[in-house]
Parts: C-alpha cells; sequence; structure tokens
C-alpha cells in the first residue's frame, strides 16, 4: 500500500509542472500561428509587387521582415521541441515507475493467490474457526478471514487501476513522440524557407548595390517626407489641444453666466508646454482613466495586419548605417482594409496632409490617436465614435502596399503604440 501512496504522490507532483508547460506550449502554439499568418500577409505582398513594375526598395523591405518572421518561427518551433522533449522524458519516468510499481502487485497478487488457493478448502476454514480456545478467538479469526478476503480484492481493484494508468502514460508518451516527430520535421522546412529568403534577399541587395546613387536619393527623399509629416502631426497635434481648452473654457463661461456666477478673470499667458495639456472636465478624466485602465489590451486599428516598421529609432532596413526615426507604428494590411477606432472618443480633427492622404485625430480624455494614410474618412471632427468604430479606408499605394500609420500621444508627448495594443490582433 505504500507504495500505492508514493505512486500517487509521484503523479500529482508532477501536475502543477506539467500543467505549466502545458501553458507555455499552448501560448507558443498560439504565438506560431501569428507568425505563420504574418509570413503569408508579407508574401501575397511580395507577389502583388513583383507583378506590377519592379520595385526593389518594397520587395528588400518585405523580404527582410519575412527572413525577421522565418527566424522567429524558428526560435518558437526549437522552443516547442524543447518542451517536448522535456515532457516526453517525464512521461518516461512515469512510464518507468508504474512499471516497476505494476511488476510487484502483479508478484504479490501472485503469491496472495497460491496461498488462497492452497486454503481454499470450505472445511480447513471451518476448522481454522472451530479449533478456537475461545468465542472471542473465534471471532477474530473470522473477521481476518474476511479481511484477507477484503485484501486480495482490493489488490486487485490496484492491479486493475494500475494497468489504466500505465495505459495511459503510455498513450500520452506516444502523444508527446508524434508531436516531436512533426516538429522536427517542420523546423527542417523552416530551415530550408529561411535560406530561400536569405538568398533572395542577397540577390535584391545586390541589384541595389548596382544603382547605390538612385537608391540613396529614394531613401532620403521618403525621409524627408516622412519627417515633415511628423513635424506637421505635432503642430496638429498641439493646435487640437489648444482648440479643445478654448471650446472647454467657453462652454463653462457659457454655464457661469447662465447660472449668474461668472467672474471676470484676466486672460492666462500659458507656456508652450502648458499649451499642449488638455484641461479635463470630470467626465474627460473618466475617459482618461479607462482609456489607461486598457493600456496592453486596446485592439488594434486594423482588423488584419501586422507591424512592417515599429516606434522609434532603428536601422533602416536597406541602408544599415542610416538610422531612421518612426514617431509611431506602420501596420501593413490588406487592400481597402478600413482603420477602425482603438477606443470611444471624440474626432478632434479630419486633415489633409502630402499627396492628398487623410488623417485622423481622436480624443480619448487627454490621451490622442492619430490614424494617418487614409484616402477617405467617414467620420468629422465633433463626432463621437464608438470602440472599433470605422473612420475610414486605408490607402493603397502604386507599388500595391496598404500601409496604415498610427500614433498615439499623452497630451503633446508621442508614445509608443504597440505598448497600448493587445499582442493578439
Amino acid at each position: 500500500m505504500k507504495k500505492t501512496y508514493w505512486s500517487i504522490f509521484f503523479a500529482l507532483t508532477l501536475l502543477p509542472a506539467f500543467a505549466q508547460q502545458k501553458e507555455t506550449q499552448e501560448q507558443l502554439e498560439k504565438r506560431k500561428q501569428q507568425i505563420l499568418t504574418e509570413i503569408r500577409s508579407v508574401q501575397k505582398l511580395l507577389r502583388t509587387e513583383q507583378t506590377k513594375e519592379r520595385n526593389i526598395l518594397a520587395e528588400i523591405t518585405e523580404i527582410n521582415r519575412k527572413v525577421s518572421l522565418n527566424r522567429q518561427l524558428i526560435e518558437n518551433v526549437r522552443a516547442q521541441i524543447n518542451i517536448t522533449n522535456s515532457n516526453i522524458s517525464k512521461n518516461k519516468k512515469e512510464v518507468d515507475q508504474i512499471s516497476k510499481e505494476l511488476n510487484q502487485l502483479k508478484k504479490d497478487y501472485a503469491e496472495t493467490i497460491v496461498k488462497a488457493y492452497q486454503s481454499r478448502s470450505n472445511q480447513s476454514k471451518m476448522m481454522f474457526i472451530l479449533s478456537s480456545d475461545n468465542f472471542f478467538q473465534a471471532y477474530k479469526r473470522v473477521q481476518y478471514l474476511k479481511q484477507y478476503a477484503d485484501f486480495r480484492k482490493q489488490q486487485g481493484e490496484e492491479l486493475k487501476e494500475k494497468t489504466i494508468l500505465l495505459n495511459e502514460a503510455l498513450a500520452k508518451l506516444e502523444i508527446e513522440k508524434e508531436k516531436q516527430r512533426k516538429l522536427l520535421a517542420e523546423q527542417q522546412t523552416n530551415e530550408k524557407n529561411l535560406q530561400a529568403d536569405l538568398v533572395e534577399q542577397n540577390n535584391l541587395v545586390a541589384l541595389i548595390k548596382k544603382d547605390q546613387k538612385k537608391y540613396n536619393e529614394q531613401i532620403q527623399k521618403k525621409q524627408a517626407e516622412t519627417k515633415a509629416i511628423d513635424k506637421k502631426i505635432q503642430q496638429l497635434i498641439r493646435e487640437a489641444i489648444a482648440e479643445a481648452n478654448r471650446k472647454a473654457k467657453e462652454a463653462a463661461a457659457r454655464a457661469a453666466a447662465k447660472s449668474g456666477t461668472a467672474k471676470k478673470t484676466p486672460p492666462a499667458t500659458k507656456s508652450p508646454k502648458e499649451a499642449a495639456t488638455f484641461e479635463l472636465t470630470p467626465e474627460g478624466k473618466l475617459v482618461a482613466d479607462n482609456f489607461k485602465a486598457n493600456k496592453g489590451k486596446l485592439p488594434w486599428p486594423v482588423e488584419k495586419g501586422y507591424i512592417s516598421l515599429p516606434y522609434g529609432d532603428q536601422p533602416h532596413p536597406i541602408q544599415t548605417h542610416l538610422v531612421i526615426h518612426n514617431s509611431g507604428i506602420e501596420i501593413t494590411t490588406e487592400g481597402s482594409s478600413k482603420a477602425r477606432a482603438i477606443f470611444q472618443g471624440e474626432v478632434l480633427q479630419v486633415q489633409v496632409l502630402s499627396g492628398g492622404n487623410k488623417a485622423v485625430l481622436i480624443q480619448h480624455g487627454d490621451y490622442i490617436t492619430v490614424y494617418q494614410n487614409l484616402k477617405d474618412v467617414t467620420v468629422k471632427t465633433g463626432d463621437k465614435v464608438s470602440l472599433k468604430q470605422t473612420i475610414g479606408t486605408i490607402n493603397t499605394n502604386s507599388m500595391g502596399k496598404t500601409v496604415l500609420k498610427f500614433l498615439l500621444s499623452h497630451n503633446s508627448n508621442i508614445d509608443n503604440p504597440s505598448n497600448w495594443l493587445s499582442r493578439n490582433n
């Protein structure tokens, strides 16, 4: 019986670790599916670009992204293989332990059966009871025979349960082994795909090197346009905050005049920093608090897509010696995709930027979200928008790329939007 208790204890001690690993493996599998979705999107873009007039800069940006995703995929599968190997090792130990206990149980049960066979005669049992010295001893012998019969029955049940446990452990082991075989095959495929992408990447880089001056001029022109637009957006944010504060003061003054509590106060002179801060009403503060409480859980501004250019400073995807700054994130999505509000709020401004593309600024308390590169919009200044409400259609450029630039600011301070969005698009 002690062995049975130890086996149960052994199984229970494995459960928390197994559950924790299972959760981790599920998370890895979920992330793997996201990476595969992104790879398919990039591959679709590459095919689209190659059917149009060839744009090497666009192609190399996408192939760089695909190489990065394939590397992530390889690391993901490698982590899953490590977990599977660990599970196989644990399952083998469990099988060995149960097999050992089962063999001992079979041996003990066989000995019990032999002894039972040797004393199977009802007459010998009766003589064993009748030969007692007194009634109390006879009663004890009857109890002993009953307990012995119960013990045999319990041994049989324990043997049956242990056999079931062994079969379950063997089945789990086979499942993990099959999973291991599939993951190893998948890893080989991923390695081949990565090598093919690296060859394509090198070929595109070689094409760029043939006409370095031409592509450098294109890159510099693109960077200058981006800086100009970023500067314009910063200005628009400050103007929008100032205008919102002016309207709020006028509304407060009208309310005070109506109630007869109006006071004449000289106009205050504010520093540029103060002028770029929202003066919130209690309702506005509530919206801001709700927005802040959902940090890391907000929906994406598109239904499908991937971040093709992250926030902040990073090397240029083609000329790696150049450092580029991105004040938001660029999300590549499918053609004709819609941009949507990531939280409830009020439209502060709808602006036309260079090239005729539009930008929508939405206020959420003292937070602003900015949606750039829209070819048309379905909202206007002052509109109240709800969570995930469509605000416009994202522009698709001449190279077939549909990219939304998304910014987020607290008052006039630009923040990294990736920190606010949910990881699961």
